[in-house]
């Protein structure tokens, strides 16, 4: 069993761990009720107070009842039918094995040709979404790892902010469309002489991407180490995991992908910044440090690449999503 391995981890992460995902999910939820409600006092008063209440409750709500299945349909994966990716189905379940997890993950897969995973749900219920570019890119030693750091981020807890995270960007989103809305009708009262719509609610709907994002990024991310070390013990193999890292360092595209509009305009799959990884350097010195008890070897047999027989070619087409194209 994973945590076997290494019998101080849980005590030694897991309060300060809880605590740190606490914090910052109630930084993010106040920051964007907050923002809402700052907005709309012009417009509907009081009224804004009570609704930001509902919201947040809203979101909480989702990120906690929202089965994983629904949140990956939102980005246009799907769940791979038992058996497609052999290889890949033994290593979660041994990986699952390992980490004491009662049920393994749900393996989804993303129709993007680019690099990037993530893990969505609860303890008891949850699911990993790789690309098709990564099961074909990667060699299965880092595919292994990538996994272990997913399924690290469900043991211990993370996935709760995460989800947060991803919805606290999709409300966001909805507010800067609402925005544009609102400044369109501003400029239809302009001509007509009616009363306009403050122009501080338009603005900081329009703003509340890249205001939301900044606070995501200025949060720490201590938890993508966390999680690093916990993957290595895991596998076994730090290095392998600093192989991967090495390799996804260019896939996530740019920041400004998600702090410029039109939103949202980001062609990796990454939901929100708060999942935006520390630069690959920092991730791989600390791993080639770790010195971490043995563990048995994975079963890992490199052989010919994934075949995605089904899920191929014609899904790795580029996919047509407003604002532009998802590759």
């Amino acid at each position: 069993m994973f945590f076997e391995t290494d019998r101080n981890l849980r005590a030694a992460l897991a309060d300060p761990h809880a605590r740190a995902n606490l914090l910052q999910a109630g930084a993010l939820l106040v920051a964007a009720v907050g923002l809402f409600a700052v907005a709309s006092l012009p417009e509907i008063g009081a009224l804004a107070i009570v609704l930001a209440i509902l919201i947040a409750v809203g979101i909480v709500t989702l990120a906690r009842r929202v089965p994983p299945r629904l949140v990956m349909r939102l980005i246009g994966a799907r769940a791979h039918e038992a058996g497609t990716f052999g290889e890949v189905d033994a290593l979660v379940a041994e990986l699952s094995h390992r980490a004491a997890l009662s049920r393994p993950p749900t393996l989804y897969v993303v129709p993007s040709i680019m690099l990037s995973a993530f893990s969505v749900g609860s303890l008891d219920r949850s699911g990993i979404a790789v690309t098709e570019g990564l099961l074909r890119r990667l060699t299965m030693r880092e595919i292994a790892a990538v996994l272990a750091h997913e399924i690290s981020h469900v043991c211990m807890g993370d996935l709760l902010v995460l989800d947060i995270a991803d919805l606290v960007t999709r409300f966001a989103q909805v507010l800067y469309y609402l925005g544009l809305g609102l400044a369109g009708l501003n400029v239809f009262r302009l001509l007509t002489g009616e009363e306009l719509v403050s122009w501080l609610t338009v603005v900081l709907f329009v703003l509340a991407p890249a205001l939301l994002n900044l606070l995501q990024l200025g949060l720490a991310r201590t938890r993508e180490f966390t999680a690093d070390r916990a993957a290595a013990l895991l596998t076994g193999d730090p290095l392998g995991l600093a192989s991967a890292v090495s390799r996804l360092e260019a896939s996530p595209g740019s920041v400004l992908d998600d702090l410029v509009p039109p939103v949202p305009a980001r062609r990796v799959p990454l939901p929100s910044l708060l999942r935006y990884p520390p630069p690959a350097a920092q991730r791989i010195a600390r791993l080639q440090a770790l010195n971490i008890p043995p563990m048995p070897p994975l079963d890992v047999a490199e052989g010919p690449r994934i075949s995605l027989v089904g899920v191929g070619p014609i899904e790795m087409r580029p996919r047509y999503r407003w604002p532009g194209i998802w590759l």
